[in-house]
């Protein structure tokens, strides 16, 4: 059986490696700094809602260490605004086997946003982007809260730029075989665009605003996005009609609330959101379609990250103070 070679230890990379050695797949892990000592000492320790569970996975500091083989899959499990470095880093490492370099391999997309897949393309021949549906939440290193049942998530798969059905349907079954609800998606890119409008929810979450505030600008984020596609004419695969309903339970000890978005700056990490606001400004920049409202959440998140903010420092933008402005704004 071929091995996967996961690259980052965040919720999604830990989780995925801590499943795939319950399944028995083959799977290293490769993790750096804090995150590669708690796991090598202790395993990844994923907390659920039936209790703890600590898994000693295969884990390394590089991919270089990893020993790859013509026959593994990368799996790039890093955050969107750490994709492009990671993917340079280890596209043109030299295989174990002396069969080539890392690039030669297929590797699998698992980030938010619209970038990682060219990012990929421009050192990949076979690039599978992974549309992911999680709950799992991670504040500290080497630790997973995964709250999802009967599945841990969900995952949509599909050849970049165009289908790999044989590489699709082999790693559908991974995913499948490490506890997610995997489907094969024919236009993985729309069915990213599907995913940045959900996760537009995740850069309100940072602002200070009351839950109806909160509501506004996710509605109006969203609508915005959609004419922004719209305007760039690129397809949004419609709501999945297949996706199984994921319930989320209590973890023991655990106060869920929070996104993904909102935990980078809790932990004074980079910020994603270049890559979901931002990349909505970019399209709408690119095609003559006016985006204020993901324009100033971009810029004043940036600026928050820039300074080492921290969630609930800022409120909203001014463009959202207006609701009958924005709605004028997004008929125009």
């Amino acid at each position: 059986m071929s091995r996967y070679i996961v690259v980052g230890a965040g919720a999604l990379g830990a989780l995925l490696a801590a499943q795939w050695t319950i399944a028995k797949v083959p799977v290293t892990l490769v993790a750096r700094g804090r995150a590669y000592e708690a796991i090598r000492r202790r395993g990844v320790r994923v907390r659920r809602p039936e209790g703890d569970e600590v898994i000693p996975v295969d884990v390394v500091e590089s991919i270089a260490e990893a020993d790859p083989l013509r026959s593994d899959t990368v799996v790039l499990a890093v955050k969107s605004q750490d994709a492009e470095s990671a993917i340079a880093q280890i596209a043109w490492v030299r295989l174990g086997d002396g069969a080539g370099v890392v690039a030669d391999l297929p590797i699998l997309t698992l980030q938010n946003g619209l970038a990682s897949e060219d990012a990929a393309l421009r050192r990949f021949d076979r690039v599978i982007g992974v549309s992911i549906g999680i709950p799992a939440s991670h504040l500290e290193p080497g630790v997973v809260v995964s709250p999802a049942k009967p599945v841990v998530g969900v995952a949509w798969i599909g050849g970049y730029p165009s289908s790999l059905p044989g590489e699709e349907e082999r790693h559908r079954g991974a995913f499948a075989r490490a506890g997610f609800a995997a489907l094969i998606e024919p236009d993985i890119a729309a069915a990213k665009r599907r995913k940045l409008i959900a996760n537009l929810r995740n850069v309100v979450d940072v602002f200070r605003a009351t839950e109806e505030q909160q509501e506004h600008a996710e509605a109006a984020l969203a609508e915005e996005a959609r004419r922004v596609f719209d305007g760039a004419r690129l397809p949004v695969a419609p709501p999945p009609w297949d996706a199984p309903r994921i319930e989320v339970a209590d973890v023991p000890g655990h106060e869920p609330g929070h996104l993904s978005t909102w935990q980078s700056f809790a932990r004074g990490a980079s910020s994603e959101v270049d890559f979901l606001s931002g990349e909505i400004a970019l399209i709408a920049r690119l095609h003559g379609v006016d985006a204020p409202l993901n324009a100033a959440v971009a810029r004043e998140l940036g600026a928050l990250a820039a300074r080492g903010g921290r969630p609930g420092e800022v409120t909203l933008p001014p463009e959202f103070a207006s609701g009958s402005l924005t709605r004028e704004r997004l008929r125009a």
